[in-house]
């Protein structure tokens, strides 16, 4: 990857980015013919991570890939403030425990995409933590509230007189004193955290340095294809579920949708992508899942979760690891039972999906409200999901 000119080095890295400040600063910086200091913050809300946040490591390993410094720093410092991007309210801030916990899965779910011995990870604590007063004062000093308020979440709450704690103001400050003390040539993003970026071009620029390079990333859609994928939206894909359960998901996705995949989340390039457009669009997809999966398992895994994907759902047959749900009352109806399953979000739900035709027991179509009574074991199937309940 070295050997790449500098035209080629700037597409590369480039690709998958929705914006860069500035590009030919980009370029210039790369003619320095040292490698960049490149950093990516990750505050540690979550134990664990899904597809949406590897867009960013994989723009990490990009860089990587051309011999640069990466640094992935983990906000165990403003992960006590909160993030408040794109929150109507304030967010509680996380205990010390919860961050440390949640810190130690992090440092073993990133090291499957990125290489474990061209990282640098760090904590904010380090500089944050012995900060005095005086110094979080002058450090405060250097930035006005009028510009703070210039970010859209904070403008929005403060027009509809939504409060905004005073400690949330820290964090952009914060996110961004970290870029002056890792001296940071480049900071990686997603769209919504831009505000926080420039914040540190600011910053770098009043203590003297260079101001770092801002590049961010797209918010990747969810399953959905149209609200960014999160846990709580139920539109995401973990990548420490099992080959079989990411493939489902992954070939759930829209045709459309499989191709901005395509660009955030492999390593294929813009005219490679071209070319996958003109083939079939099945076995197009099939190859994304199994792309996505080998590089959180393992090729093999991928393609015996393919194998099974084709099994359950081409073939109809049921799935190997069903779960199995236990019912304690001798006898219920099938909407309570698919409600108490989990196979349908609440017993109205299920109603309509029986009188849809939706609903499978043990092999057969149920169209009518039928009881199944326990103990006994019945295999349950409502479109792509199924269960096995027993009593």
């Amino acid at each position: 990857m070295t050997a790449l000119s500098l035209d080629e080095q700037v597409t590369y890295l480039r690709k998958g980015f929705a914006e860069v400040i500035r590009e030919e600063d980009l370029g210039e910086r790369l003619k320095l013919g040292r490698p960049l200091r490149v950093k990516a913050g990750f505050d540690p809300t979550a134990p664990d991570l899904h597809l949406g946040h590897t867009v960013l490591l994989r723009k990490m390993k990009h860089f990587q890939d051309l011999g640069h410094t990466v640094i992935f720093l983990i906000g165990d410092m403003t992960g006590l403030i909160g993030d408040p991007t794109g929150r109507n309210l304030t967010r509680p801030p996380m205990t010390r425990a919860d961050i440390e916990r949640n810190a130690e899965t992090y440092k073993t779910q990133v090291f499957k995409i990125l290489d474990p011995e061209k990282t640098v990870v760090d904590f904010n604590s380090k500089w944050l933590e012995p900060m005095k007063f005086e110094d979080m004062i002058r450090l405060c000093s250097r930035y006005t509230v009028a510009r703070i308020l210039e970010r859209d979440d904070f403008s929005k709450r403060y027009e509809s007189n939504t409060p905004i704690s005073v400690h949330e103001f820290l964090y952009p400050l914060a996110q961004g004193y970290d870029s002056v003390m890792l001296k940071c040539d480049v900071e990686l993003g997603g769209t919504d955290q831009k505000f926080n970026l420039l914040v540190g071009r600011e910053l770098q620029k009043d203590y003297g340095q260079p101001p770092q390079i801002v590049a961010t990333v797209p918010l990747l859609e969810g399953l959905d294809g149209v609200e960014k994928m999160s846990k709580s939206k139920g539109n995401y894909v973990g990548i420490t579920e099992t080959p079989e359960e990411m493939f489902k998901k992954l070939m759930s996705i829209s045709d459309e949708l499989m191709f901005r995949y395509y660009e955030l989340l492999t390593d294929k390039t813009v005219a490679e992508i071209q070319v996958l457009k003109r083939e079939h669009p099945k076995q197009t997809k099939m190859e994304l899942a199994r792309i996505i999966i080998a590089d959180f398992h393992s090729r093999a895994a991928a393609e015996r979760a393919a194998d099974e994907w084709v099994r359950v759902v081409a073939g109809g047959e049921v799935p190997v690891d069903i779960e199995t749900v236990k019912m304690e009352e001798p006898s219920m109806r099938i909407d309570k039972v698919l409600a108490r399953a989990g196979l349908a979000p609440s017993t109205s739900e299920a109603n309509r999906l029986v009188k849809a035709g939706s609903v499978e027991v043990n092999g057969q179509k149920i169209v009518e409200f039928i009881a199944l009574t326990f103990p006994g074991e019945y295999v349950i199937r409502t479109g792509k999901k199924w269960k096995k309940v027993s009593g």
